[in-house]
């Protein structure tokens, strides 16, 4: 089968082979958009770049600017407290036409383009669905990257589940408050009504059967109806029925508000910390010392 050219000759960096990245690696090879010698994979713990090589059979290495010296797509799949540390090392590392995709929750675009010294940067936002090929990673892009590369990161993304473009990069934190942070939610809500059914006196075994399978077939049934949820419930619910007052005790509680309330706090969260990774991001430029060039030393004897 014939990979297709938007990625073909773009070697891709990793750095970083958690969960996520082993996601990725294993969504593009899987969907045949790469072949394992065009990825290398960079992480500090030599287990996991062994398990990375076993599994895919990419090239590995635990030097990140090793890794992207050859690299045209470099992506940071690192936990956000390490990041700091990661772009400092590739700082003067990476080629101007190099396309950087970063997955680090909450580092925003300003903080990574001054820590890296680097313009073409699309930064991401997946959920924990995209470890299994069904996550929804929504993503904005600097001017830097061009139409080809926004093409090349939404190949890759797309190895990761569905994938949504956003102009506006301030969208990433309201994506984080609703899909990012979505798949807790509904775990709670499977986990309640897991505990309700062994409470009316179903095993654990067979409450979480009916429960997981009635949240996955009413996901695909919304995915594929076109009409709004609400007129799907509405199907669901019979005057003067079972659901019609189970709706009604949901309502009661306050379940619309309550949730509505949730999410407007981790957008609220998201956006915090967002400020204080650029405010940290400002004082470690602050603290660096400046460059003198020749041309500077000549003028100042």
């Amino acid at each position: 089968m014939t990979l297709p050219t938007i990625l073909h000759d773009a070697p891709i960096a990793f750095i970083g082979t958690g969960a996520m990245g082993e996601a990725m690696i294993g969504g593009l090879l899987r969907h045949k958009l790469v072949e394992p010698d065009a990825i290398t994979a960079s992480d500090l713990h030599q287990s996991r770049l062994d398990e990375v090589k076993r599994l895919f059979g990419v090239r590995t290495t635990d030097d990140n600017r090793a890794a992207v010296r050859k690299a045209r797509i470099v992506v940071l799949s690192v936990k956000p407290q390490v990041l700091s540390t990661v772009c400092a090392d590739l700082n003067g590392v990476l080629r101007p036409s190099t396309l950087v995709v970063s997955i680090v929750a909450g580092a925003r675009i300003s903080s990574m383009a001054a820590g890296l010294n680097h313009e073409a940067i699309v930064r991401t936002m997946p959920n924990t669905p995209a470890q299994i090929g069904e996550g929804m990673t929504v993503w904005a892009a600097t001017d830097a990257v061009s139409d080809k590369q926004r093409e090349q990161a939404g190949a890759i993304l797309g190895a990761l589940g569905k994938h949504l473009f956003v102009r506006d990069e301030s969208f990433l934190d309201k994506a984080t408050a609703v899909s990012g942070s979505g798949p807790a939610y509904v775990f709670m809500l499977m986990e309640a009504l897991i505990d309700a059914a062994v409470h009316l006196g179903w095993s654990r075994n067979d409450a979480k059967e009916m429960v997981v399978q009635t949240v996955r077939g009413s996901a695909m049934f919304a995915e594929r109806s076109p009409v709004h949820p609400a007129e799907m419930r509405n199907m669901v619910t019979s005057p003067g029925g079972t659901t019609a007052d189970a709706i009604y005790q949901l309502d009661k509680g306050g379940f619309r508000t309550v949730l509505s309330k949730a999410v407007m706090a981790a957008h609220q969260r998201s956006v915090a910390l967002g400020a204080l990774d650029e405010a940290k991001a400002d004082a470690t430029r602050s603290s660096r010392p400046k460059r003198t060039t020749r041309k500077t030393a000549r003028k100042r004897r």
